[in-house]
């Protein structure tokens, strides 16, 4: 049974080769491949943090909105976590 979640992915740009729209396109894939329909993806752009995580100033937004089996948000955590451009992940169940 699929449910909605959405997720909110905070993307490390510094030191990387492509643009933020590679990156985006990168994590939408992963998504993907594990099974999720992605619904919405809204970039929420750059946001400075309220102290310094990881030697890291700021961070790049993205809020996605998608559907996906129960099981399946733990298997795009693990699959997030071995992205280096991924800094920090959040997701929720939404009604």
């Amino acid at each position: 049974m699929s449910r909605k979640y959405e997720g909110l992915i905070v993307l490390n740009t510094k030191m990387t080769e492509g643009s933020v729209a590679d990156l985006i396109t990168a994590v939408n894939k992963e998504f993907e491949a594990e099974g999720a329909k992605l619904d919405q993806v809204e970039e929420l752009g750059r946001k400075s943090f309220a102290y310094p995580s990881n030697h890291l100033e700021s961070g790049h937004y993205v809020n996605y909105r998608f559907q996906a089996e129960p099981d399946a948000i733990n298997r795009i955590k693990d699959r997030l976590k071995l992205n280096t451009q991924v800094h920090l992940q959040h997701f929720q169940r939404v009604a």
